[in-house]
């Protein structure tokens, strides 16, 4: 699933699945992506079948919706780039088509941060048919900074050329908002609100496929721990942590990182003694060599030699591994996360496991997970950081001297601090009449 989907259904209290994201696209580079299908990799989309496939995927983008209607009282379908596309509009398969099969009515929302808020929403009512203006039943400005007198008599001119929507609601940019973005959306935000100084400078490796950035925001969230994202050698520094994180390409990004000479970079601090940790793609980075026979990242047959900090070896097959997972350490502490990845990592002879898988999507289980050497751990969990005790012993071998925080709460009191902004902020009469909760 889209970690957007996930945090949404975190919000409203409900169990994340499948259905609310039938169909993720994992982008790949080259105008390829991988098509993820109801949780499992399906193939790929490209310039060549992108027309033949999203009919297919259609189909279960509307099985995937009378699911969850069967289900819920109230869903709410969120549209993916503008609706407006009209060189692509004839395969949409995630706007208004899919409003028009829910039979439900839409709201335009516009990010007045990135300016052109006015000509956006009334140029794509402009390029809207007939029938799908008749959808769209309001607007949504989004992100506006200051007073919103400021838009002056903009709301009612907009009205009148905007074949009579009304504007429902301006939405103010919220700081420090703690809440995910979408991955790789927003890093200059994310790279301001993480460079206040502290006495634990960790370095995150920005890779260009790089997946989960927000897992890490744990870990920038307490006192005393700064937490920054580099692209260059010259931005590292000499911080007390460097974390490979999770990528959509292992292979190919492991490329990259020899070619920006950062491999070396990390060797070189490693070497002085600097804690080195990879989550997922970047735990398989760390291992001794990396195989690709079938072909699932990279030309069939493809070998490469990892940076070999840990004695494993990764080979990559089509099956994608997505599960909830329960790990025991091997102090007897517990934490949880999740793993979404392609690829099987085997403990080399002599390699120490991280821990033991004891849960997987609520099976009980015994297997290996992770692996870890002196100063350096790989691991496949994802937010193992959201896991409180694990994060505070982490961040104290580093020779933080903190109290902690307490991520669930954190994150609920953003939850409700954004709830309390929107619901200010919108006529939410009127959009209750229009979803008809009225």
């Amino acid at each position: 699933m889209g970690r957007a989907q996930i945090v949404q259904a975190e919000a409203a209290g409900v169990a994340p699945h499948t259905d609310m994201n039938p169909v993720l696209l994992k982008p790949e580079g080259n105008r390829r992506s991988q098509i993820v299908l109801n949780g499992k990799i399906y193939g790929h989309i490209d310039a060549r079948n992108w027309m033949d496939i999203k009919r297919l995927l259609w189909d279960e983008v509307r099985a995937a919706y009378d699911r969850l209607a069967a289900r819920f009282e109230v869903i709410v379908l969120e549209g993916a780039g503008s609706p407006a596309e009209i060189n692509l509009k004839a395969g949409d398969i995630v706007n208004l088509r899919m409003a028009h099969y829910a039979n439900a009515p839409a709201l335009l929302v516009g990010d007045i941060d990135r300016g052109g808020v006015f000509a956006a929403l009334a140029g794509t009512m402009l390029l809207l048919e007939p029938e799908e203006r008749a959808q769209v039943r309001g607007f949504l400005m989004n992100k506006f900074r200051g007073d919103p007198s400021l838009l002056g008599d903009g709301l009612r001119m907009l009205q009148e050329r905007a074949f009579g929507v009304p504007t429902l609601g301006v939405i103010p940019y919220l700081n420090d908002l703690w809440i995910a973005d979408e991955d790789a959306v927003a890093l200059e935000r994310l790279e301001d609100k993480r460079r206040a100084s502290g006495a634990v400078d960790i370095v995150v490796v920005y890779l260009p496929r790089i997946a989960n950035l927000d897992e890490f925001d744990a870990l920038a969230a307490e006192p005393g721990v700064r937490v920054r994202f580099v692209r260059r050698p010259e931005e590292v520094g000499q911080p007390q942590a460097i974390i490979l994180p999770g990528t959509k390409a292992t292979l190919s990004d492991l490329q990259w990182l020899r070619a920006q000479g950062l491999d070396q970079t990390l060797m070189r601090l490693r070497a002085k003694g600097t804690a080195v940790v990879g989550v997922c793609g970047g735990y398989q980075m760390l291992g001794e060599k990396l195989s690709d026979p079938a072909g699932v990242e990279s030309p069939p047959g493809t070998e490469a030699f990892g940076l070999g900090l840990l004695p494993v070896e990764t080979v990559f097959n089509a099956q994608k591994q997505t599960d909830r997972v329960r790990v025991r350490l091997p102090d007897g502490e517990t934490v949880s996360g999740y793993e979404i990845h392609t690829g099987e990592t085997r403990l080399m002879s002599g390699a120490e496991p991280l821990g033991t898988v004891i849960e997987r999507s609520g099976r009980p289980t015994e297997e290996i997970s992770g692996a870890r050497e002196e100063g350096v751990w790989g691991t496949y969990l994802h937010d193992i950081f959201a896991n409180d005790a694990f994060r505070h012993r982490w961040l104290r071998s580093l020779g933080w001297k903190g109290a902690g925080e307490d991520t669930a709460a954190l994150r609920e009191a953003a939850y409700d601090r954004l709830a309390d902004a929107v619901e200010a902020a919108v006529d939410w009469s009127r959009i209750a009449k229009i979803v008809g909760l009225v």
